[in-house]
């Protein structure tokens, strides 16, 4: 099913002089309008239909043109839990969000918006902030459609970590309120208001549980404030060989190519890469970038829906003991693409960089785009940490996880309220508890699909119609 694009422009605020712009309160009492055609009940709805596609068939499908030696990888990733599935399995949820209901009003989507897709960096100005920082994905569609996977992913992980089944609906139910009370705030904001927002990592100190907590997330963010690359990645991930320093293996999650032949073209290549990405650069950034020399490129294996697919670390170096080390991931067609309709890109880097641009509250300097052309492959590159703060799910406390999944739907109206229409999606919602209602028996009703999904993959691989691999 392909989402309509009726109410996709013009996007808020972009009306031809002040007189056509309606006020915030008439664009609210618009959201509250789309009620009578979909209720917001209705957005509580799973029920998959006899015609569903086969999700391990979804998985085949998704797989095709990504490292054939890696896939058995990502097939070892996804079965180690329904979480784990859910993370890998973006294609099949996007399939299935496209039957539910949605209230027609679309903003910039993150495409894969699961609890793990969040976390802590730094800003270019050295503040670190609280934000979504995957964007593989990224597309215009149905709003509802991030926070049901954020929703889903709750309850999944929830159950993972071995939360009780209260305490995960619990959680869930604070990520939609969470959502829906930020975005209430931002429709009575200014729009610049609305735009400069970030949450400030200090900031969330505020809203954990108790002292105990807050001291561990102050000491992590301390942690990641110390941990320079020079001085922290650069001593991990290259080691010296004369006087020449390389990127360290570590197979089969780090190596480089060894072929002759490969070596030689991908040479070849890497220079006019390097020219793309750094056109793709500010002019600014472009100053910055030509300080660095390049010195070497592997292969990375990372996460886990991304396995397969093509991501390479680059060490560049502006002296002996100055390094900056970019991430070259590849960007493939976002798996909400036959829903919402192709991207206005012709180089999904550039898709990618673009969402990441409009929904980020900051970005990173080195944000940027290329082709690799031995490998036809459309990359985006960044750095490959900068203060990054990842959460740490086993072991997480009920009143911390649903602490967190909170931050995480604030976190995600932020994201959306840079490019949809606040006041008519929090007209929408209203302020009663019917629509959080609605997100919550979609997120249990989901999360049991998936766990039905994960025993039909694992199933898959007994029988041998998958690979996996010990890594």
């Amino acid at each position: 099913m392909r989402v309509k694009r009726a109410n996709d422009a013009p996007l808020p605020g972009v009306a031809r002089n002040y007189q056509e712009q309606p006020s915030a309160a008439e664009r609210r009492s618009q959201g509250r309008s789309l009620r009578d055609s979909v209720l917001r009940e209705s957005q509580g709805a799973w029920n998959p239909t006899k015609d569903r596609h086969d999700p391990v068939e979804i998985t085949i499908e998704s797989e095709k043109g990504r490292l054939p030696e890696l896939v058995p990888i990502r097939h070892e990733r996804m079965s180690q839990s329904a979480f784990g599935f859910l993370r890998g399995s973006a294609a099949v949820m996007a399939a299935d969000l496209a039957r539910t209901p949605n209230s027609g009003i679309n903003v910039q989507l993150c495409g894969d918006c699961h609890l793990l897709n969040f976390g802590g960096f730094a800003t270019p100005e050295r503040n670190q902030i609280f934000d979504i920082h995957d964007f593989d994905e990224t597309a215009r569609g149905p709003w509802e459609w991030d926070l049901k996977r954020l929703a889903a992913s709750i309850v999944v992980a929830g159950r993972h970590i071995g939360l009780s089944e209260s305490d995960s609906v619990r959680a869930a139910r604070a990520a939609a309120r969470g959502y829906r009370e930020r975005m209430a705030e931002y429709s009575r904001m200014r729009v610049l208001d609305v735009w400069y927002d970030k949450i400030d990592l200090i900031a969330v100190l505020e809203e954990a549980p108790n002292e105990e907590v807050r001291e561990r997330v102050k000491k992590r963010i301390e942690k990641a404030r110390a941990q320079s690359v020079a001085e922290h990645d650069f001593p991990k991930l290259v080691e010296r060989q004369g006087t020449t320093t390389l990127i360290k293996d570590n197979p089969p999650l780090i190596y480089h190519l060894r072929s002759a032949r490969k070596q030689a073209e991908y040479s070849g290549a890497l220079d006019q890469a390097i020219a793309d990405y750094r056109e793709s650069l500010s002019e600014q950034h472009r100053v910055l970038f030509d300080r660095f020399r390049y010195r070497d490129m592997a292969i990375k294996v990372v996460g886990v829906g991304s396995v397969g697919t093509i991501c390479m670390v680059g060490l560049f170096m502006a002296s002996d003991e100055d390094p900056l080390f970019l991430q070259a991931k590849e960007a493939r067609a976002s798996v909400l693409e036959p829903y919402v309709g192709k991207s206005p890109y012709k180089n999904h880097g550039q898709r990618v960089v673009a969402g990441r641009r409009l929904m980020q509250a900051a970005s990173d300097i080195f944000l940027g785009y290329t082709r690799g052309k031995i490998l036809g492959r459309d990359c985006y590159v960044r750095q490959l940490h900068d203060m990054k703060i990842k959460v740490m799910l086993e072991g997480m406390e009920p009143s911390v996880f649903r602490a967190y999944s909170k931050l995480c739907g604030q976190g995600l109206a932020r994201a959306h309220a840079r490019s949809g229409d606040v006041a008519v999606i929090s007209g929408y919602m209203g302020s009663s508890d019917v629509f959080d209602d609605a997100i919550v028996e979609f997120s249990v009703a989901y999360a049991d699909q998936t766990e039905r999904d994960y025993r039909a993959f694992v199933r898959a691989i007994r029988n041998g119609r998958l690979k996996v691999a010990n890594e």
